[in-house]
């Protein structure tokens, strides 16, 4: 008999996303709003290396009960040299098929940032409603809201004041860890420290001074 299917941890969140500079604010605010909604994310990078990468990101989807996948940078650039970006659909087709043999055990989300655009890019998706964050933080915080509010949380600019106040942060991150990459494994466990030391702030109920 097969092995039984990993059982995922129920707030852990993979985000399949673009890495590159110009991202990094949607980057920023997609961790801080699931941490505000008391979910923790992952991403590829945080996972050491030793075995190939699609098996550690495979590995890393089984271990997550959610799945959110950026579809909003697949397009060609504008030079010659340009070529369509290949993994993040790459990465939600594993996920689906993951999903599909272990019912029950993984939901996934597709994020766009127009509307419309899914049944131009990816036309096998018809009749999956994409959560449109329109290439914006706020928008990305919005459509957070949407897919996981669950119960009392913090209302959009709630938390868009703390995104802002990470994303102020992010530069002395990067120094302090020696490199220019968001994307790197210590810069995203520090990023990710400070959304969530101000997520449990946020949740700590109000004493009022006697």
């Amino acid at each position: 008999m097969p092995p039984p299917p990993i059982d995922p941890n129920p707030n852990s969140v993979f985000l399949n996303i673009p890495y590159d500079e110009e991202f990094r604010t949607l980057y920023v605010a997609y961790i801080v709003g699931l941490y505000q909604l008391g979910l923790v994310p992952h991403i590829a990078s945080e996972i050491p290396g030793g075995t190939p990468r699609l098996e550690r990101i495979l590995a890393l989807i089984k271990s997550c009960r959610y799945s959110i996948h950026d579809l909003s940078r697949v397009e060609v650039g504008g030079t010659i040299s340009s070529t369509p970006r290949f993994n993040m659909p790459l990465e939600l087709g594993l996920t689906i098929c993951w999903a599909d043999l272990n019912p029950g055990f993984h939901e996934w989300f597709v994020w766009e940032a127009e509307r419309h655009r899914l049944l131009r890019s990816t036309s096998d998706l018809n009749g999956t409603d994409p959560y449109i964050h329109d290439g914006t933080p706020e928008g990305v915080l919005r459509e957070l809201c949407n897919a996981f509010r669950r119960g009392r949380t913090p209302s959009v600019p709630e938390m868009v004041a703390v995104y802002r106040f990470v994303e102020s942060n992010v530069d002395a991150i990067l120094a302090r860890n020696g490199t220019r990459d968001p994307y790197a494994r210590s810069v995203f466990e520090e990023v990710s420290w400070l959304s969530e030391c101000l997520a449990g702030l946020l949740r700590k109920p109000h004493t009022p001074r006697p």
